[in-house]
């Protein structure tokens, strides 16, 4: 760690509940997007080695460590964050080699990486989709699919399994002919998500994960982490379905039910994050971990990050964007009148 001019977190001011403070307590972490950062081989479009080459002076400006946004192969339909090969580096950024020296050179100057990582959904494109798209595949339960609702032509608008918004617009529900179902996505309709209910889907994150921290990584940044676990009825149906226990809401003024009561801080994210601490982190040392956490309150956020509950060392909550805003829509925005303090 860097400690140039740094002023020194003390362990009276807690972070997240360990004592003493864990080092990234007192860490400064400096984002970069590739793509922009820094272009080495003449195509307009930054690259892991452009990085490299700025390891002097990013260490010179007191940073410990570096988060980089997705570098995997990717369609970039959602700028990299629709992965098609969680172990591979998309060709605009290099290749894996340049990533070990990445690694080595940032390593050698004691800074570290932590790597954007998406794992409640995938590509369209990435194999485990693709092969999920035959029904009798041992990929065919890894992506939430459905039938079209009874007396509805597939394929046709109010088809869907439910009602819900994506949060990209349009429905959250994409048909496709090959397997004759609908496959649920949260945001682009290139953007499936995982079934995080089957075991087998877990096992195979987990493992990409530890390649990963093998390899020499540092820790990840988890995209919309808090969105792996659905609201399902007893019978396994989702909120809407067709004798779905569970009532999906109010239509909102796009003509779609909102998913994010259902999707956000699920029943059972406690269980899986915790269960990502004992596979990927658990005996591990100096890494650091944190989600992205829509839909979670500082209640949750103070459970969720205390190391007596081994799941997450920081969250990024989202309060603040949404101070002006009314509970109906987003759109709907109001002046922000600061409460008055009692004192």
């Amino acid at each position: 760690m860097t400690d140039f001019n740094r002023s020194v977190l003390p362990d009276v001011v807690r972070s997240n509940g360990a004592t003493p403070n864990p080092w990234w307590a007192n860490a400064v972490v400096y984002q970069i997007y590739p793509r922009s950062f820094q272009d080495t081989n003449g195509d307009g479009i930054g690259d892991l080695k452009g990085i490299t080459s700025r390891l002097d002076y990013l260490a010179d400006l007191g940073v410990d460590v570096l988060w980089l946004s997705p570098v995997y192969r990717s369609p970039q339909d959602d700028n990299g964050y629709d992965i098609s090969d969680y172990q591979d580096i998309d060709p605009l950024f290099g290749t894996l080699e340049d990533m070990d020296e990445l690694l080595a050179e940032a390593h050698r100057r004691g800074l570290k990486i932590v790597m954007d990582l998406v794992v409640n959904h995938t590509s369209d494109e990435h194999a485990w989709f693709q092969a999920s798209r035959d029904k009798d595949d041992p990929h065919a339960d890894w992506y939430w699919w459905r039938p079209a609702r009874p007396g509805h032509e597939p394929g046709t608008p109010g088809a869907e399994p439910n009602r819900w918004g994506s949060y990209f617009g349009g429905s959250a529900w994409q048909y496709d002919p090959k397997r004759g179902e609908y496959y649920l996505h949260q945001f682009s309709r290139k953007q499936p998500d995982l079934n995080w209910e089957n075991p087998e889907v877990r096992k195979a994150v987990y493992r990409m994960m530890n390649w990963w921290m093998d390899r020499g990584i540092d820790g990840f940044r988890m995209d919309v982490i808090t969105l792996i676990s659905k609201h399902l009825d007893s019978h396994g149906r989702l909120p809407g379905e067709v004798d779905s226990e569970l009532s999906e809401g109010e239509i909102g003024e796009e003509g779609y039910t909102n998913a994010s009561p259902f999707c956000s801080d699920g029943p059972r994210l406690d269980e899986f994050l915790a269960e990502m601490r004992r596979e990927v982190f658990e005996g591990r040392e100096g890494y650091m971990n944190v989600g992205e956490a829509p839909g979670i309150t500082p209640e949750r956020n103070e459970f969720i990050t205390n190391p007596a509950h081994k799941e997450l060392d920081m969250l990024f909550l989202f309060d603040h964007v949404s101070i002006d805003q009314s509970p109906e829509s987003k759109w709907d925005t109001h002046a922000f009148v600061p409460k008055k303090s009692s004192r």
